[in-house]
């Protein structure tokens, strides 16, 4: 029984990407920091942290659950464990129920416990974003940028968490470049699906203009990420390891465009996971670090 749970519980970690949670965790902990400006209170960290897993299970249930038929017959997709029958729609809808439910009592605590109201107003019109998602690429080739703003609203979402009062243009600065930072290696990652979307009549760049042009759109929405990342640096003065976070996050994000070619797509897996994941914690644990050391 106990071996049955924990084979259960790591399908269920791998069908909803758990790992991922790499990329935008560690800017709303960044955004928590700038609202308290230095080490914010654990009890409102802690609840930060538990929203942010329990809405992306939302998130990503929603999307597994959507996609189930597509992912079918995507040879990419296929052996999920969704399409391949090692998890039911029923399974999932109750983790993703439980999930939201989760996600919502967190939010009251902000209300019961620090008398911040929003984080409950917020919390429903936010899933209803987050889920929608799932559905943007049967309508427009912009689903990149609705991702983006997935994961780059987390931001401001832990500033205002913290504290309403403090949410400032260099944190929305912060979460734009997140948003798209997200969007251009989604664009990236979208170049594997890219005769599947065409034959499907789905939406991405890629599909739409091709995957040279998919490219150059990946790279510029990546220099407007970076441009971004480097004007809330500024606003906020973080001058001291910021600065070297940025250094590394853009020689990453070269380096990312330099794995992948139009006709060679051996290495997008490396640039989307593991070089996106090193850029979010470094570039998030650097203005952390200028924070706590002023």
């Amino acid at each position: 029984m106990i071996g049955t749970a924990i084979s259960r519980t790591a399908t269920l970690l791998e069908a909803i990407k758990f790992a991922h949670s790499v990329f935008a965790l560690p800017f709303a902990l960044l955004g928590a920091f700038i609202a308290s400006a230095g080490l914010p209170n654990p009890g409102k960290l802690l609840l930060i942290v538990l929203c942010m897993v329990l809405v992306r299970n939302v998130a990503m249930s929603y999307n597994r659950l959507a996609d189930q038929h597509l992912d079918k017959t995507n040879p990419r997709t296929a052996t999920r464990a969704l399409p391949a029958g090692r998890l039911s729609p029923r399974f999932l809808w109750t983790f993703l129920a439980a999930s939201a439910a989760g996600a919502t009592a967190a939010a009251f605590l902000f209300y019961y416990l620090y008398h911040n109201p929003w984080p409950l107003a917020l919390i429903g019109p936010l899933l209803v974003w987050i889920a929608a998602y799932s559905h943007t690429k049967r309508f427009t080739w912009l689903s990149h940028y609705w991702l983006g703003s997935v994961l780059g609203i987390s931001v401001p979402a832990a500033a205002v968490a913290i504290d309403p009062s403090r949410l400032s243009p260099a944190v929305i600065l912060l979460g734009l470049g997140v948003a798209l930072w997200t969007a251009g290696f989604d664009i990236i990652y979208a170049l594997l699906d890219l005769e599947f979307d065409r034959r499907q009549r789905l939406y991405s760049v890629p599909a739409r203009f091709g995957p040279s042009a998919g490219l150059i759109v990946a790279r510029i929405t990546h220099a407007a990420a970076f441009a971004c990342f480097l004007a809330a640096g500024l606003l906020l003065g973080l001058n001291r390891f910021y600065p070297l976070g940025l250094i590394v996050a853009a020689a990453l994000l070269i380096l990312q465009h330099r794995l992948v070619r139009p006709d060679d797509l051996s290495r997008v897996n490396v640039a989307f996971f593991t070089l996106n994941g090193i850029l979010s914690i470094l570039l998030s644990g650097m203005g952390i670090l200028d924070l706590l050391t002023r």
